[in-house]
């Protein structure tokens, strides 16, 4: 008996040491489990940004007199609103001529053409514009705008009206020139637009960053020379406004 006792001992001795060994790895086990579960799950990738809208060319109606008083003539402009909607016309952006400031630029973006030149002929409006103080013919033109930046919101501008020989052809000059040059000469481009009835009438308006800069280039011997290379036709019909409050 002692025999086996002494021989059952160690193995005893084995055994629990072994269930210990094991045990002990168990619990490690689950600590590095218990690790594993407490680091937080990647956040998932921030959405796409939205794509930026394509850019529509639209239809807009100009339109210029003079008045005997802003004051007084631009409460009865905002009341005739309503009229202007329900011919599809929204308006864009009212000037005042820097030179004269009774002379108003109206700029009405036009949902449809015929509707929108129906509502500059109808004998209504010419009642209104009489009872508000409007004492010149209004000048209604008509453009297709190509290019229009949104971006810009200088109350400061310059709109630049000719006529060209061909219209591609004087495109190329002006986009050789490029928004960069016209950019250090104190102006930012905002609109391009093509007469809807004489596709080579073309408007072009900026947006002022630097008055004096701006009038020496548009005036200047290079412009001009690049007016001509272009194909502009006629002397070009250039007004400064600032944007009516």
């Amino acid at each position: 008996m002692t025999t086996i006792k002494n021989v059952c001992k160690p193995l005893l001795l084995v055994f629990f040491t072994a269930v210990l060994f094991s045990c002990n790895n168990s619990t490690d086990t689950k600590t590095a489990d218990a690790k594993g579960d407490s680091i937080a799950p990647t956040p998932p990738p921030p959405p796409p940004a939205p794509p930026v809208a394509e850019f529509k060319p639209f239809d807009m109606m100009e339109v210029k007199h003079t008045v005997k008083d802003y004051a007084a003539w631009r409460p009865g402009f905002d009341m005739d609103s309503v009229n202007r909607k329900a011919s599809g016309l929204e308006t864009a952006v009212v000037g005042r001529n820097n030179d004269k400031p009774n002379n108003i630029f109206i700029a009405l973006i036009a949902s449809d053409v015929q509707k929108a030149k129906d509502f500059a002929a109808s004998p209504r409006l010419k009642d209104v514009m009489t009872k508000v103080g409007v004492i010149s013919k209004p000048d209604v033109q008509m453009f297709h705008v190509l290019r229009f930046n949104a971006d810009s919101h200088e109350n400061k501008w310059v709109m630049v009206t000719h006529k060209v020989k061909d219209f591609d052809s004087w495109l190329k000059v002006y986009d050789g020139e490029g928004k960069d040059k016209r950019m250090s000469e104190g102006m930012v481009d905002v609109l391009l637009g093509r007469g809807i009835e004489d596709p080579n009438l073309v408007q072009i308006v900026f947006d002022i960053t630097d008055m004096a800069k701006a009038k020496a280039a548009i005036s200047s011997d290079e412009k001009k020379k690049l007016m001509m290379s272009a194909g502009v036709e006629g002397k070009p019909v250039i007004e400064y406004y600032t944007t009516a409050e």
